[in-house]
């Protein structure tokens, strides 16, 4: 890839990975639209760790936070914070078994573009639906073991492309009657351990294959991948309890009817 590219690619996954918008669509546009290249194993790798690094960044304190409490309720200490912080491990939980057995299904089968598709119209309406359902009166730190269960579990359906990591998780926290703002901040939360898992095993795979490495479009890839998922959550933390997510679904429904018109 040249640098254009690079850049363009890597500003596409930092802006979609945490927006409720699939970034797994998105990145088909320009492959459907430019005839460009596949960005390749080393270059996927790079850029989900931009965005690892910008959610920890921006949860920084909250995640000291969090351990803090936990290390406490290990000693015997416990709180909503402590409890909060337990019930976020357990949603963490399903998809490291569920995404390592079904690792090669997801890579080989899934990823046909009218999977993507159909996964990005019909969790577009599940959003919707949740966003105009849901009670929204829940903070995150009322998460309890049930809701991190099932959180958890439908997170595993991101596995498939198109249906949004961060959309499921959001979705099930507005249908579980939590805030707007605390089922973005759970659900960004909850990608920590996703992309880490995701990238650990990125990473895995890269150390077995071979031939040369742009260390260069990597680092821009890094940087790029960082800067716009940072700026993505700040924005999206300080808007959405404000806009909602009809805008989100909308977009959703425009994209899923483009890839058709490109497919067809």
């Amino acid at each position: 890839m040249d640098y254009l590219q690079t850049i363009s690619l890597a500003l596409i996954q930092g802006l979609t990975e945490f927006l409720p918008i699939s970034s797994s669509a998105h990145l088909i546009l320009p492959f459907k639209l430019l005839d460009w290249p596949d960005q390749g194993l080393a270059f996927d790798t790079a850029v989900h760790l931009g965005s690892l690094l910008a959610v920890l960044w921006y949860f920084k304190v909250d995640l000291v936070s969090l351990a803090q409490a936990a290390l406490r309720h290990a000693g015997g200490e416990s709180s909503q914070e402590s409890r909060f912080a337990i019930n976020l491990l357990i949603a963490s939980l399903p998809i490291i078994p569920i995404g390592f057995v079904l690792k090669d299904v997801v890579e080989n089968e899934l990823r046909a573009v009218n999977i993507i598709i159909l996964t990005t119209v019909l969790f577009a309406i599940a959003l919707l639906v949740a966003d105009k359902v849901g009670r929204r009166k829940k903070a995150e730190l009322e998460l309890n073991w049930r809701d991190a269960l099932l959180i958890g579990l439908f997170q595993c359906l991101a596995l498939v492309p198109g249906t949004s990591r961060s959309g499921i998780t959001m979705t099930l926290g507005l249908a579980l009657g939590y805030t707007r703002e605390s089922s973005s901040r759970i659900s960004f939360l909850l990608s920590i351990p996703a992309i880490a898992g995701a990238s650990a095993l990125k990473a895995f795979d890269l150390l077995e294959s071979s031939g040369p490495v742009d260390w260069m479009g990597l680092l821009i890839g890094v940087l790029v991948s960082f800067i716009s998922a940072f700026v993505c959550i700040r924005l999206f933390l300080d808007f959405i309890a404000r806009i909602g997510f009809t805008p989100f679904v909308i977009y959703r429904l425009i994209l899923g009817a483009l890839l058709f018109w490109l497919v067809t």
